[in-house]
């Protein structure tokens, strides 16, 4: 790259706070962190929660929200979301590039953001997240036989670098195209935000916390399972989903302790966390979960379930247990809730384990991608 001319990079994520899950905070993070490159010039296109509008970002990055008439949960993204964003990117795209002549899009997600800049003929690169590998989610499993598992190869093929989030989600994306170049960049996590509470003692009651959207792939129902007969642990929920109603009716079912706080802004994530001992991951499907990155950096143990990238976070601070499996979760459990001095290990090297993965780390390698590709 010439050092007197910007490289231009179009982003394409239909996802971007307050709309959307990891990969619109993994957008976020990236992009506080490019703007610090002067040497970058940024679109994002993404959704709009309201109406048609741009918004600097930094001098150098400007977001383009797109109206796609959203309706209902902003965490969960319809076929039909998907569909309208898909249109009016693939449209507003086509005017930009005029305008700005791109040297690269970084689309996150292979389908519908990867297809998007296949069509748009600019070189690209391709983030995976998770949903959008074939097989990955169970509500896209005909559109991924049927469609989706062909045009994914397709698109991942024709990128110029394919990066998955985690081991795990490199390893399952092969199985789609096992001659796929895939390279893994971690997501990382703002230490400077999410830190622990420094004088926090263990009570009577050991805290449990668990951040995510009550939804299947969550496997809560496991993890409620596991607390009958416990008598000294409490359960946080935070967050909102379709299985909430569900949930509460189990946990007064099997009389097991729930707090359960709906969705909450960051601010109020963090005190929880802060104020709670253990933080239980019971997915039975998850890509590089950004809650465990954010417990880890607020300094708490972590019992996380055999998949995707969380099993990739956890070393000398925490418990690795078998996904959908009740009695591998009540073990672990009873293992740290009998064990202060090991809680206590642990929160040490969940801290200094999570300062090791920032996002200007993920942001410099990155930015090595845009220069070459």
């Amino acid at each position: 790259m010439e050092t007197n001319k910007k490289k231009r990079i179009l982003v394409l994520n239909y996802e971007f706070p307050p709309l959307g899950g990891g990969a619109g905070n993994a957008t976020f993070y990236l992009l506080k962190e490019f703007a610090k490159y002067k040497d970058l010039d940024i679109d994002l296109i993404t959704s709009s929660v309201d109406k048609f509008r741009i918004e600097k970002f930094s001098n150098n990055i400007n977001i383009h929200y797109l109206d796609i008439n959203k309706k209902g949960n902003l965490h969960y993204q319809s076929i039909k979301d998907l569909l309208k964003y898909s249109f009016k990117a693939y449209q507003y795209s086509k005017k930009l590039k005029k305008e700005k002549k791109y040297n690269l899009i970084h689309a996150f997600f292979g389908i519908p953001c990867g297809y998007i800049a296949m069509k748009l003929g600019i070189p690209y690169i391709v983030s995976l997240r998770g949903a959008d590998v074939p097989f990955h989610k169970k509500r896209f499993y005909w559109l991924d036989k049927l469609i989706f598992k062909n045009l994914s190869k397709k698109i991942w093929r024709k990128a110029r670098v394919v990066i998955a989030n985690s081991q795990g989600l490199k390893e399952a994306a092969r199985k789609t195209s096992i001659k796929q170049d895939i390279k893994v960049i971690c997501n990382g996590i703002d230490t400077d935000k999410f830190k622990p509470c420094l004088d926090k003692k263990i009570g009577k009651i050991i805290k449990l916390i668990s951040v995510g959207r009550l939804a299947t792939e969550k496997g809560y129902n496991y993890l409620l399972e596991s607390l009958i007969g416990i008598n000294n642990v409490s359960l946080t929920l935070v967050g909102s989903g379709p299985l909430e109603r569900e949930l509460k009716e189990l946990s007064n079912k099997l009389d097991i302790k729930v707090d359960f706080v709906g969705r909450i802004d960051s601010r109020n994530v963090i005190q929880k966390l802060q104020d709670s001992d253990i933080y239980v991951s019971s997915s039975i499907k998850e890509g590089m979960s950004n809650s465990v990155l954010e417990a880890m950096a607020c300094g708490l143990p972590v019992i996380t379930t055999n998949v995707g990238g969380s099993k990739e976070l956890v070393k000398n601070n925490g418990l690795i247990v078998d996904k959908g499996s009740v009695s591998s979760l009540r073990e672990a459990i009873v293992k740290l809730v009998n064990d202060f001095d090991l809680i206590y290990k642990m929160r040490e090297n969940s801290r200094s384990l999570a300062k090791t993965m920032s996002w200007a780390k993920a942001a410099s390698i990155y930015k090595k991608i845009y220069e070459l590709a």
